[in-house]
């Protein structure tokens, strides 16, 4: 067998690895990497110490002390309408719900049973006036008899003295005098029983005509009817079953709580002059409506340690409606060039409230204050700012006295921006 000498492939063979070009390509990205670690960027080369915050101002301005509650809507009168005469309902002149006046006609019962009792009494009336007549005449007969008798009775006196009459004569006409005389306080006495009996008769004819003027039941009070319980047709009786309620909801009450502790505060500055209170129903579209304080309870409720205060409201427009609950706002006084920034710069320690103060260096330092009341989303500063002093909002958690900051926002007017910026 004739051996074949090996021979070689004499075609360049493709290497597996990095091509020329990519190793150029690598070569330069090495180098761009090296110079890249030596020169950082301005945007790359930030401190990683300094942390990013939100900051807002000191601000001074005119804060209103204000009390913040729930309240509840009460009408300022409401009547239940009864019936005050017993009889059937002929008719009613409203609808359920309707608004109606004082004076307006609601219920009409039958009079006819009244009218036939009234026309009896005013008979007895007349009956009483007849008999009173009577004794009266009679008095006036025996008041003359008894004139009579004795003058009788004094003259056979006389001639008894005289011996002219006998002792028996004289005692007769004596005793005839004394029984006219008791006629006459009899017939006084008839007189006085016929006058308090026509007393009695004329009062009973008048109550009738009273009871009369009940079978017609009008509204006693401005307000919104509720729905009619009781139907024509029924028979009602006297005070019974509720014919319908009538709230008053012009003008309307509302009824809220305030802790004790603020008890002199709002009598000290109720007594300088009319509070405003303003009370805004639950609807987040709801529009406030203004009214002032109108009442503050005489007794501190001891298992709430509140006490109980209503405001009156106009309600020209109706907005507020019984039984509703609102959000009350009662305006105590302004306090004026008082410092407030936003909540969210009073943070709570051990020590109490501070804040954190950006200084001018862009360094910050914590600040015990001293808070007031809150107002909206902002808080009163009693002490321990200054007007026109940065405060940090946000960001917070990752400082401590001395850390460099990079403002995120400013717009002048307290509210976090969020907005990219360079190190101050």
């Amino acid at each position: 067998m004739t051996k074949v000498p090996f021979e070689k492939d004499s075609r360049p063979r493709q290497k597996s690895g990095f091509g020329p070009a990519l190793l150029a390509l690598a070569g330069a990205a090495t180098l761009l990497t090296g110079c890249g670690a030596g020169s950082p960027g301005p945007r790359m080369g930030r401190d990683p110490d300094v942390v990013p915050v939100a900051v807002s101002y000191v601000q001074q301005k005119d804060v209103p002390v204000e009390i913040q509650v729930i309240g509840n809507v009460q009408a300022s009168s409401n009547v239940a309408v009864k019936a005050q005469v017993a009889g059937q309902i002929l008719s009613v002149a409203f609808e359920s719900g309707a608004y109606v006046k004082k004076g307006d006609l609601l219920f009409e019962i039958d009079r006819r049973p009244l009218e036939a009792q009234l026309r009896e009494a005013e008979g007895n009336v007349a009956k009483s006036k007849a008999q009173m007549g009577q004794a009266q005449a009679t008095l006036q007969r025996d008041m003359a008899q008894a004139k009579y008798a004795k003058e009788q009775a004094g003259r056979y006196a006389s001639l008894f003295k005289e011996g002219i009459v006998s002792k028996d004569q004289a005692d007769q006409y004596a005793s005839n005098a004394d029984a006219t005389g008791q006629a006459v306080n009899a017939d006084l006495a008839s007189i006085e029983s016929a006058k308090a009996d026509l007393e009695a008769q004329t009062a009973t004819a008048e109550n009738i005509r009273v009871q009369l003027g009940y079978t017609k039941i009008y509204s006693p009070i401005d307000g919104r009817t509720g729905d009619i319980l009781m139907h024509a047709g029924n028979v009602v009786a006297v005070n019974g079953t509720d014919l319908t309620t009538i709230n008053q909801v012009q003008p309307i009450d509302v009824a809220f709580s305030v802790p004790e502790a603020r008890l002199d505060e709002v009598k000290r500055y109720m007594a300088a002059g009319r509070l405003v209170v303003t009370a805004v129903p639950q609807d987040v579209t709801a529009q406030p409506e203004s009214g002032v304080l109108s009442f503050i309870d005489n007794t501190v409720d001891v298992t709430t340690g509140t006490i109980k205060l209503k405001g009156t409201f106009p309600n020209t427009d109706h907005r507020l409606w019984p039984g509703q609950f609102v959000r009350v706002t009662l305006l105590l006084t302004t306090q004026p060039h008082a410092l407030v920034v936003p909540n969210q710069a009073v943070q709570t320690g051990q020590d109490g409230s501070f804040v954190f103060v950006v200084k001018p260096d862009q360094s910050v330092e914590s600040r015990t204050v001293r808070t007031g009341a809150r107002v909206g989303q902002e808080l009163v500063i009693e002490s321990g700012l200054r007007a026109g002093e940065t405060v940090v909002t946000e960001g917070q958690l990752r400082l401590v006295p001395g850390t460099k900051v990079i403002v995120r926002n400013t717009d002048g007017g307290g509210r976090a921006a969020k907005l990219d910026g360079g190190v101050g």
